[in-house]
């Protein structure tokens, strides 16, 4: 009997139990990262400014660490790297539940990170060495779904714990889903010895330098930060913007589901659509796309102006001008990425010198890194002046403190508009200057 249909289903157990943990380990991220900055003002007692760069390096470092704590993880083990990530992460959620003070919190942030760090090489290097030819795509296709199942869920039962528990809850939460993954690794997960066969961490901070010092890919990082600043609003703006100019009820984690969900379901479409251009085509398009998803949720005023302050879904249900227009810029986002993030990689890997491209992609995501710095902390400073805490308010100023904080997705829709502009400058230069090298 034939079976060869049937082999890119088939894994071995590790890889599955990669993927469970995987899970538990998103939905604890996502429950927490969705309210850390209402919980780093509303419960901790930090103004917005700090908060957000709180939280905005806490995001960077989850982006920067993972290539030296993957180099870490291949000389000690997967399974030792993976039960140290998870134990981390249980000790650090527990600690933001238990200790929400001043003194306590970024400590605790910084243990999270570098569980996360740890976990995002890991669990991705488990994949990679639990498949092979025939099962890598479809091995990772698998991974990329539990990834966003476990973002979705994550957000979704933390709404909930938010509004009828508090916020501390959510932390209770994510610490028991990664106690869960922990006695699951302990028992079942088997080690992929890897011991020796990954880079040094000297070999790794070689290969940063050799990225941030090369002038083509720094300026490329720099451009794709733009996207990655709106994208980041999610999580740095959108939560408190959507409370206060809606009020205590609003959800913005439900709202904030939105992204995943339309990635889920054209990014493949998109893909095989765009599968015959150039990476850099597909990318442009997805750039231009990305500032009217932030002048969208700009025009929340115009239909508050002409239908009132709830406007009726097919007479099931009513939603605030606000919201609607959040769902609908986020929904622009989610289209965006499906044009960016697939060909990002391939793109990225052009421009690094010819034998070096796993060498760089390593530090691939330097924007997402940039963007966590600089979108939390603009986005600070942007809700300080536009849609401001309201414990600092007065009752009289409370009336029309946010008449204006719309204003603030103007300029991340002026930040889109550069960084696409930018992004065609970019490849119309290197084009010129791959030309002239070709002819000389």
């Amino acid at each position: 009997m034939d079976t060869s249909k049937n082999t890119t289903w088939k894994f071995p157990a590790t890889f599955w139990i990669a993927n469970l943990v995987e899970f538990f380990e998103r939905a604890a991220y996502y429950a927490v990262f969705i309210a850390i900055t209402l919980y780093l003002t509303d419960v901790v007692g930090y103004n917005d400014i700090w908060a957000a760069w709180i939280s905005g390096g806490f995001s960077a470092g989850l982006y920067f660490l993972p290539p030296f704590a993957g180099a870490l993880a291949d000389k000690i083990g997967f399974r030792k790297g993976v039960i140290l990530a998870f134990s981390l992460l249980s000790i650090g959620y527990l600690s933001l539940g238990l200790f929400p003070y001043k003194l306590s919190v970024i400590p605790a942030l910084v243990i999270v990170m570098i569980g996360g760090s740890f976990i995002k090489s890991i669990i991705t290097g488990t994949v990679a060495v639990t498949t092979n030819e025939e099962t890598r795509a479809r091995g990772y296709s698998l991974f990329y779904m539990v990834v966003n199942i476990g973002a979705f869920l994550g957000k979704t039962f933390a709404a909930p714990m938010r509004i009828n528990i508090g916020i501390k809850s959510i932390n209770f939460f994510s610490a028991t889903m990664t106690v869960f993954a922990l006695i699951i690794v302990y028992f079942f997960y088997k080690n992929s010895d890897q011991r020796g066969k990954g880079k040094s961490l000297k070999e790794t901070w070689a290969g940063f330098m050799k990225v941030v010092s090369n002038l083509r890919l720094l300026t490329l990082i720099i451009i794709v930060t733009g996207f990655w600043m709106i994208q980041h609003q999610l999580y740095a703006t959108m939560p408190k913007y959507v409370i206060r100019t809606v009020g205590e009820h609003a959800k913005p984690e439900w709202i904030a589901n939105v992204n995943p969900a339309i990635v889920m379901i054209f990014v493949v479409l998109i893909t095989q659509l765009m599968r015959k251009v150039r990476a850099v085509t597909s990318m442009t398009i997805g750039m231009f796309i990305m500032p009217f998803s932030a002048l969208t949720m700009a025009l929340s005023p115009v239909l508050e102006s002409a239908t009132g302050q709830s406007v009726s879904i097919f007479g099931l249900f009513t939603l605030h001008p606000i919201t609607i227009m959040l769902i609908f810029g986020i929904m622009l986002q989610g289209l965006a990425e499906c044009f960016i993030s697939p060909r990002y990689l391939e793109f990225f890997s052009l421009q690094a010198p010819k034998g070096e491209e796993g060498l760089y992609l390593g530090f691939s995501h330097l924007n997402a890194f940039l963007a966590s710095f600089f979108g939390f902390g603009l986005s600070g400073y942007l809700l300080t002046e536009y849609c401001p805490d309201p414990r600092f308010l007065t009752a009289a100023e409370k009336l029309h403190a946010y008449d204006n904080a719309h204003v603030i997705w103007y300029y991340f829709a002026a930040i889109g508009m550069i960084s696409a502009i930018a992004l065609v400058i970019y490849n119309v230069v290197t084009t010129r200057i791959d030309r002239k090298k070709e002819l000389e």
